[in-house]
């Protein structure tokens, strides 16, 4: 039974698993689209909206203490405070005002090799 299972296990081990899906994640961070199978971008959806959530939070907290918590808590999935810095001051501002749903999956095909189902991952454009 998988009553109350979260993740799909991507077929790896746990910590190939969550190396994987940081990997992933500081990909999205970093050029804000990137091309993955549609399993593996649905897996690493969550991880990059509770990280934004995070940061937005950081962002709107007026005591220091909990900014640096928030901002640690982001840290430990990269361990690279640039990237932690561009998330909290450039990504997150951009969704101030949404509350969740800041990416996106777009479906584009199969891959020829071995018709891998591909999806692009992509954050969303900032509302005007």
């Amino acid at each position: 039974m998988r009553h109350r299972v979260k993740t799909n296990k991507l077929n790896r081990y746990a910590s190939h698993r969550k190396a994987l899906l940081n990997n992933l994640a500081r990909s999205v961070f970093e050029s804000e689209s990137i091309i993955t199978t549609t399993a593996k971008a649905k897996a690493v959806r969550p991880l990059v909206e509770k990280i934004i959530t995070k940061a937005k939070e950081a962002n709107a907290t007026d005591s220091p203490d909990r900014r640096v918590a928030l901002n640690r808590d982001i840290n430990k999935h990269f361990n690279d405070r640039k990237l932690v810095y561009k998330i909290v001051h450039e990504i997150a501002p951009r969704y101030e005002n949404r509350n969740g749903g800041y990416t996106r999956i777009l479906k584009i095909g199969y891959r020829k090799g071995d018709a891998s189902e591909l999806s692009i991952l992509q954050l969303l454009p900032k509302e005007e």
